[in-house]
């Protein structure tokens, strides 16, 4: 089993899925990296010798940031927001949806389980 970046690649998939499995890389920018290393799309990770893994280890490492070093700056990029008091920044502390989507109906994602209202009635019928 590949060990790239602190995460397990699956052994059974193909190199180009396997590692959209690090946060940071999709499948476009898997192919980008595959190209850079001239390695084919369609091996498996089991299949990868130890070169190809340190080749891949060294593009991700000097080009590209992923995991840890990525999540670290969305978080700060998010915290000097709320700082700021930027629209954006006040909607992530308030945990609404920030771009633009209505908030009467749906955006139970980010506002949490439906609370019943007491004493809220039905319109009556006609």
């Amino acid at each position: 089993m590949a060990r790239i970046a602190g995460v397990d690649l699956p052994k059974n998939k193909r190199i180009e899925i396997g590692l959209t499995y690090i946060y940071g890389i999709g499948i476009s920018r898997s192919k980008k990296i595959l190209r850079q290393i001239k390695l084919n799309n369609n091996i498996l990770v089991k299949n990868l010798n130890d070169e190809q893994i340190v080749l891949i280890r060294n593009i991700l490492n000097n080009e590209y940031q992923i995991e840890g070093d990525l999540r670290r700056l969305e978080s700060i990029n998010i915290k000097r927001l709320m700082e700021i008091n930027s629209y954006k920044g006040k909607r992530h502390r308030i945990g609404l949806p920030l771009r633009g989507q209505r908030t009467r109906t749906n955006a139970r994602t980010r506002r949490g389980h439906k609370k019943t209202m007491a004493g809220k009635k039905k319109a009556p019928r006609k």
